[in-house]
């Protein structure tokens, strides 16, 4: 005889018959309903750890926000050199960039142009370097070997000649004006004054230690060729000089191409009496 047929878990339904009979009942074992008991239990967690994470993931992106627009608004604009720059060499606009870097990068740095125009630098300055406080200075300090070179165009030399109140118009001559010079020779009895030079640039009244250039300075740098600096050499031996200051709309400036009649300083050949006669013999 074979053995009945296991079905699982018996199960009752209830049914409800017509005409109102009792109704029957479904009958299950415990098993389903513990499993459905756990996946209920657990769900809360489930939507906790979901909102955790969508909190976290909020988060990092505020984070990230903030740190970008913190990037974006700590800059600033600072002065840089456009060009590599030389020591004692003066600045010029044109040598100069504007760049944008992280604040605090840099200490003591220029955020205008206009700041470090003129001033010297004191040591090499790479191109695209931030230009700092310490690495420059006004040309009106004393500086010593560190100084800004003179504006001596080439093939010109800078000499200095002596001047007071009397010989200089009482102190008037500054640095840039135009002079003209008058030598005043006596000989033979017979004296006579020339101009001898007209048009001397200035570059520079006093010493480089002065500290107020033309009040009371004893000495004027001027520009000047080789061949004419060995003729006012002659004159400062051997007669008296005087200077005129020039009227600044007869001024010349900008410049100088060298002198055909002494381009270099190795064409000057010194002067004798000879021949300054020749060259002045109205004072003779």
């Amino acid at each position: 005889m074979k053995p009945p047929i296991s079905w699982g878990p018996k199960v009752a339904f209830r049914v409800s018959g017509k005409g109102g009979s009792a109704p029957g009942y479904l009958a299950y074992d415990g098993s389903a309903l513990r499993t459905f008991s756990a996946i209920t239990s657990r769900r809360p967690f489930t939507l906790l750890g979901i909102l955790l994470a969508l909190l976290v993931i909020v988060a990092f992106v505020l984070v990230a926000l903030n740190a970008s627009n913190a990037n974006a608004t700590s800059r600033q604009t600072v002065v840089v050199a456009g060009k590599d720059l030389q020591p004692r060499v003066p600045i010029t606009a044109d040598s100069l960039s504007m760049l944008q870097i992280p604040t605090g990068t840099w200490a003591d740095y220029f955020t205008n142009r206009a700041q470090l125009v003129g001033m010297v630098p004191l040591v090499a300055i790479g191109s695209g370097r931030v230009i700092t406080a310490n690495e420059v200075a006004r040309p009106s300090q004393a500086l010593g070997s560190q100084s800004e070179f003179l504006s001596i165009p080439s093939g010109y030399v800078a000499l200095t000649i002596p001047t007071s109140e009397q010989q200089g118009v009482a102190d008037y001559i500054q640095g840039g004006d135009y002079i003209s010079v008058i030598a005043t020779v006596s000989t033979a009895g017979r004296v006579a004054s020339k101009t001898i030079f007209t048009q001397l640039h200035v570059i520079k009244v006093g010493t480089q230690t002065s500290s107020t250039a033309g009040a009371g300075a004893t000495s004027l740098t001027v520009v000047v060729t080789q061949c004419e600096a060995e003729v006012i050499t002659w004159f400062l031996t051997y007669a008296a000089l005087k200077y005129t200051l020039e009227s600044y709309h007869d001024y010349s400036p900008g410049e100088q191409a060298p002198d055909p009649k002494c381009p270099n300083v190795g064409t000057a050949q010194g002067v004798t009496l000879k021949t300054i006669q020749t060259a002045y013999p109205a004072l003779f």
